[in-house]
Order: C-alpha cells, then sequence, then structure tokens
C-alpha cells in the first residue's frame, strides 16, 4: 500500500498559503497489481503493467474501482466547501429552461427542464394552445440515467421512432409510438449503434448498427457498420440490409431527402473522408449509385431540389463549399453553387433558403441564400459570439436560432427568411449578470510562430498580479471547433474569482483542413505546444501562474491533459483529465478506436508512427521522481467509446510514481458513459468535486466561505 501526505492550505481566496492554516491528510493508495504483459513493436519491447485493468467484466477490476473510488470520495468529502460549491451549482442551474420549437403535422413540440430535472422534457401543443407532456425521459429509469437519445417523424408526422440510452451507452433502444394516442406500436428494437434515424415515407425507416460484440460490450471492437430498414410491423430480425455487406466500413449512415425521392448513404473508414451514393426511392428496381468512391474529401448531401443534390465538399476548397451534382447523371462535373471563401463554412437549409454560417476566428457570422445562389442579406445578429440553428423544412416560415458567448446564457430568437425580421423568442432564465463580466479574445505565439486564437473570460476588475485560479480548457482534434458558449459550470467558477481560458489549438476545425491537418499524425505535438504555449501566455501577462493554472480537457481533450501535464509538469498546478485516449499504443484496438486513426495513427502503421506515438502516450510517460500536478481523472464505468481502461492505466501509473504531495485521484462515474445523456445531478455533482478539487489545491476558498 502506497502512502502519500497531502498538504492541504485552506486560505482565502487570491491569498497566499499561511503556514497556521496547513492541514496534513494522509491519502492511501489502493494497491494496483502489475502483470508482466510485454509486445513488440518493431522490435522494441513495451510493458504493459496494468493490463489487467482492460478487463471491464472482471470482479478485480470492479474492485480496483470500488476501492479507487472510497479513496477518491474520502479526500473530496474532506473538502470544506465542496458542499457550498455543489449548492452554488444547484442554484444557478435551477431555472426553467426552453428549447427551440418545431412542427410535426398539427402539433408544435418543444424540450423544457424546469430547473432541476434530469433529463429535459417533450411538450406537444396543439393549434389551440393545448400542451401536454410527450415524451419524460426524467421516467425511462429510477435513477435519470436512461436519456432521450434522438427521435424522428414518419413524412405524414403521426409515427415516431425514439432513442434511448441506458447508462449514457453509445449502444441505443429504439421505440416507435402513435403520436395522437402515445401507444407503443411494437416491439422495441435493440443493439443499434452511432445511427440517425430517417424515414422513407410512413411505413419504415433506416438506421445504422454492428454486429453486437461476442465480448465485453463495453469495450469490444465494432468496426463493420451496416445500413438497415426496418418495416413497421415486422420483427427487426427481417430488417433488410441496405449496405454493408462486402463493403466493410466502420462508418456507414443513410438519410432520405425531405421529398421522399432519394436514399442518401455516406461511408468511411477514419473520422475523415467518406464515400457518398444514392439510390432512387420512386424506382423499386434502382440500384444504390456511387457519387463519390474514396475516402480523400468529406462530403454530405445537404439539400435536394429535384435531381439536383447540393453537395457541402472539401474536395479543392478546405474552408468548404457546396456544389451541385445531377442525381441522374453522376459522372457529370460538379458546378459550384457557394464558393469556398477564406472562412469556414457549415451551412444549413430551411424555409426554401441556405444559412452559410461562417466561423472567423470562432466567431459566427451568417448569409443567407436562395435556391438559385444569389445571396439575399447577410444576417444581424445579436452579438459576438456563437450561433446555432436556422434550419428547418421547406414549408416552415419561421426559423430559430440561437446566440451565445463565454458570458451570454443562451437566448433563442425567432427569424422570418422572407423578410428578415428577428426578434427575442425566448431570454434566458439564468440568474447571472454578463455586465459584471468580460470576455476578449487574444492571440498568442505559439512554439513554431504560428499564431493561436484564445478568449479568457473573467469577473470585471480582477488584478493581474498573478493569483488568478485559471482553468485552461482545449480539444485540439477531429475538426472540431471550439467556439464561445455559456455553461453554469464556468458561470460559478468565474464567480468564484476564477479565469476561463479556451484556445482554438490546431487540430481543431476553426481555420479549415490545414488547421486541422496540422494537428494530425506526426503533427499531433503541435497542439500540445500550442497548449503548453497558451499556458505560458496567461503566466507571462499576469493571468495566473503555476501555482494557480488548472488544465481540463475531455476524450481527446483528455489526451492533451495527460500529454502536457506529463510533458510539463512544472508549468500547471492541478490537471483535469477527463474520459481520455490516454494509451496511445492500444487506443485502436477498442471499440471504434481503429477510426480515429486518421487524427492519430496507429502503432503497427510504421516504426516512425510507433515511435512518434510512444513518445507522447501519456500512460508510457510517466517517469519515477517527477512531481506531476494534483491529478483528478474523471471517467465513467459505462463508456463505450473511449473505454476507461485508458483512465485506469494512467491513475495506477501517476500514483506509482508520483513524487512529492500533490494528490493522484480517479472519479469513476457509475452507470454513466462518455458523456452525453448525462443526468443534471450528476453533472452538478462532478462539476463541484472539479471545482472543489481544484480551488483546494491551489489554496484558495470560494468566495463566502
Amino acid at each position: 500500500m502506497k502512502k502519500i501526505l497531502i498538504l492541504m492550505c485552506m486560505v482565502s481566496a487570491l491569498v497566499s498559503c499561511k503556514q497556521e492554516s496547513k492541514q496534513v491528510v494522509e491519502v492511501t493508495y489502493p494497491e494496483t497489481r502489475k502483470v508482466d504483459t510485454v509486445d513488440t513493436y518493431f522490435g522494441t519491447e513495451i510493458k504493459d503493467p496494468y493490463r489487467w485493468l482492460e478487463d471491464d467484466r472482471s470482479d478485480e477490476t470492479a474492485a480496483w474501482v470500488k476501492a479507487q473510488n472510497e479513496v477518491t470520495f474520502g479526500y473530496l468529502e474532506k473538502i470544506p466547501f465542496r458542499n457550498q460549491i455543489k449548492n452554488k451549482l444547484e442554484d444557478l442551474w435551477n431555472y426553467e429552461k426552453i428549447g427551440a420549437p418545431f412542427t410535426e403535422g398539427d402539433y408544435t413540440f418543444y424540450l423544457k427542464n424546469d430547473g432541476l430535472q434530469n433529463q429535459y422534457v417533450l411538450y406537444k401543443r396543439d393549434k389551440d394552445g393545448n400542451e401536454e407532456i410527450f415524451l419524460d425521459p426524467n421516467n425511462f429509469s429510477e435513477d435519470g440515467t436512461t436519456s432521450l437519445a434522438g427521435l424522428e417523424f414518419s413524412k405524414d408526422s403521426k409515427t415516431v421512432a425514439y432513442a434511448i440510452s441506458e447508462g449514457g451507452s453509445d449502444w441505443r433502444k429504439v421505440i416507435i409510438m402513435d403520436v395522437t394516442s402515445k401507444a407503443i406500436l411494437e416491439d422495441t428494437l435493440t443493439d443499434i449503434k452511432f445511427s440517425g434515424l430517417s424515414w422513407k415515407g410512413n411505413e419504415g425507416f433506416y438506421y445504422s448498427s454492428y454486429d453486437k460484440p461476442t465480448g465485453s460490450e463495453l469495450s469490444a471492437m465494432t468496426d463493420q457498420h451496416k445500413l438497415y430498414y426496418h418495416t413497421l410491423g415486422t420483427p427487426q430480425s427481417e430488417d433488410k440490409i441496405v449496405f454493408g455487406l462486402g463493403q466493410k466500413r466502420r462508418y456507414i449512415g443513410g438519410h432520405v431527402t425531405q421529398d421522399d425521392k432519394y436514399l442518401i448513404i455516406t461511408a468511411a473508414n477514419s473520422t475523415y473522408g467518406n464515400e457518398l451514393y444514392i439510390q432512387d426511392l420512386t424506382n423499386p428496381n434502382s440500384k444504390i449509385v456511387t457519387l463519390v468512391n474514396n475516402f480523400d474529401n468529406d462530403h454530405y448531401v445537404i439539400e435536394n431540389d429535384g435531381d439536383k443534390l447540393f453537395i457541402v465538399t472539401d474536395k479543392d476548397a478546405p474552408n468548404r463549399k457546396i456544389v451541385i451534382a445531377d442525381a441522374k447523371n453522376p459522372s457529370a462535373p460538379w458546378v459550384d453553387f457557394i464558393p469556398e471563401t477564406e472562412n469556414v463554412l457549415s451551412p444549413s437549409t430551411g424555409s426554401g433558403y441556405f444559412f452559410a454560417h461562417y466561423m472567423k476566428d470562432a466567431i459566427s457570422q451568417v448569409k443567407q441564400y436562395d435556391y438559385h445562389g444569389n445571396l439575399v442579406r447577410e444576417v444581424e445578429l445579436p452579438g459576438v459570439g456563437s450561433v446555432g440553428g436556422f434550419g428547418g423544412k421547406k414549408e416552415d416560415t419561421t426559423l430559430y436560432f440561437t446566440f451565445t458567448n463565454y458570458i451570454t446564457a443562451g437566448t433563442i430568437y425567432s427569424y422570418e427568411p422572407k423578410e428578415g425580421k428577428t426578434a427575442v423568442y425566448e431570454k434566458s432564465k439564468a440568474k447571472f449578470n454578463s455586465d459584471d463580466y468580460e470576455s476578449k479574445q487574444v492571440f498568442y505565439t505559439s512554439k513554431d510562430g504560428t499564431k493561436i486564437p484564445m478568449i479568457i473570460s473573467h469577473k470585471k476588475g480582477i488584478q493581474l498580479n498573478g493569483k488568478n485560479p485559471t482553468i485552461l480548457y482545449g480539444y485540439g482534434g477531429f475538426n472540431v471547433s471550439l467556439t464561445p458558449g455559456f455553461s453554469i459550470a464556468n458561470a460559478v467558477w468565474m464567480e468564484n474569482g476564477g479565469i476561463y481560458a479556451v484556445p482554438n489549438l490546431r487540430g481543431g476545425g476553426e481555420y479549415g483542413k490545414q488547421w486541422h491537418l496540422a494537428g494530425t499524425q506526426t503533427r499531433k505535438q503541435n497542439v500540445f505546444d500550442d497548449f503548453i504555449a497558451a499556458g505560458e501566455f496567461l503566466i507571462e501577462n499576469g493571468y495566473t501562474s503555476p501555482d494557480y493554472l488548472a488544465i481540463r480537457g475531455g476524450s481527446n481533450g483528455g489526451l492533451l491533459v495527460g500529454a502536457c501535464m506529463t510533458q510539463r509538469p512544472d508549468l500547471f498546478k492541478v490537471a483535469l483529465p477527463a474520459v481520455g485516449v490516454l494509451d496511445m499504443l492500444r487506443y485502436h484496438t477498442f471499440t471504434a478506436g481503429a477510426g480515429w486513426a486518421y487524427d492519430y495513427g496507429t502503432a503497427g502503421q510504421s516504426k516512425e508512427m510507433f515511435e512518434y506515438l510512444l513518445g507522447y502516450s501519456p500512460v508510457h510517460n510517466i517517469k519515477p521522481g517527477v512531481e506531476y500536478p494534483a491529478t483528478l481523472i474523471t471517467t465513467a464505468d459505462h463508456d463505450d467509446r473511449v473505454v476507461p481502461a485508458h483512465s485506469f492505466k494512467f491513475a495506477a501509473g501517476l500514483q506509482e510514481n508520483q513524487h512529492g504531495t500533490n494528490p493522484v485521484l480517479i472519479r469513476v462515474d457509475v452507470n454513466a458513459g462518455h458523456g452525453a445523456g448525462k443526468p443534471l445531478s450528476k453533472t452538478i455533482e462532478e462539476n463541484a468535486d472539479i471545482q472543489s478539487f481544484t480551488l483546494f489545491n491551489m489554496g484558495v476558498r470560494p468566495l463566502g466561505s
């Protein structure tokens, strides 16, 4: 058993630690058995002493998780202001939240949470204004861990298929229900994963899934996706495989155009680059026709006008453009419809218009086009921040969009495309005064001279004395763009005097394809360098110092935190890796992990790639005798996307090798997954633990404690 003495410095906010206020707490880490597992890569032997923790079904792993949680929660319970932060989170989260409405047939639907409900409730309102609860996911399970994970109405809006996720799993069940009576129409469909639902008329719908693993449902590989068609009134065992037999693809999706004319199929083997196929549904004997036969670029059909297909693509356009293809003549050259610009395009359609959503330095701009490609207007937005929405059916006369930034709670606006009129539809009821805070964008220089944008948010009037508790949050991968958005958790952090900083690292999608590629495979170190340089910028400019700087990220962002804390442990006081990809030599052997190879590469593809991955893999770069930051690793027992074994092995290695007094703890959420659909109660508890752990190890008390 390994014991470590942790010096707990409990002081007032932004005041240095006083000797007499120190509290000594003894932490005894559970013993983690080591095994003699060795893998050989290109002649190099790599030990994997904690391989047994990959077995999520073993009693020994379960006992290890239980023991770790007992230590972690025992530690957290000793933080005197933990409940204060939790109560504050509950107080700020406790307000009515309403989503944008959408119309199906004679009814209008919208999501609402009356304050602290674990899951949003779906309401139905008729034309006379009478409304009722349509689906209440809070009743799906006693503990609130089963969530609504998608729904799709038939073309006549009389039937709905909705998906549920149990315990945060990516595996879904689909239930089919009559919209008016809410009667369940047939048996539940099961074992559906990474799938949309798309109706063909009113008789059935398309969905995607893998064969159920014969081993662990949590961690076994799932690498052959298939597209199915389900006919109403027939058993799932009779569902027809439409695409995926003979074409081994890890990700396959299918959707039907609004006019029911075409089935659009996308197929991919990685998270970037896809094939594109169509099938004419008006001809019962039609074959599936190829539009794109390679994985060199991303493409998807966003709309059609008869046989005219509008395709969003980054082929010959790193920032994306919309082109027109002829469904009757697929080999004909594509014609530009909305050309590429210097900013990244993310379009939507609704009310018979196209809305070109652009990012300029991660800030939103929206332009409206008609079906002839003519610019109608640039939509006037409420401010500098992020917008989402502007989507709907062709016959909709009103569309909706949300506006938010790091210090502005999300407000829903209605928009009438014909007149260009905008009005507030639902103003946020969040108990947060934006006027007391400021958020500004800066540009700093990374290690190789690249300019990186970062938005820094905090209370007005802070002193740049290097003593502000700061969370530096990042992602940097998979073409994902981090745009400004409000969070209750971050609001509480800033209210307690904290700074929240978000850089737009390479590997993301903020500046298009080249920005993404600059953070992939043997260029992945650029992402870590960008993040480290962000921390150095905050320190050099007096926002914070190494004693008050925490780094946080989840999934690929968990990898980011793990790599940076092992490369520069001196720079950060606290590290918060969440559901991280932390074993870079074996990530591709679990679930759909092999599909991430476009971003990461794999240890087996070449000696060069193996050595590069080994050079930064967090699990493999823990060194004895190093004082790593105070670390709270968070994961979940039902995470079947980034399996918890990554976090288990990282925690075991850090606990064995940590030098000094900084604690290394792992918090394993029970009956939860990668994050989607997590009950609000669990979200509040997790954020309270993260913030109290962070402030406690910085020697900072929240205001009012």
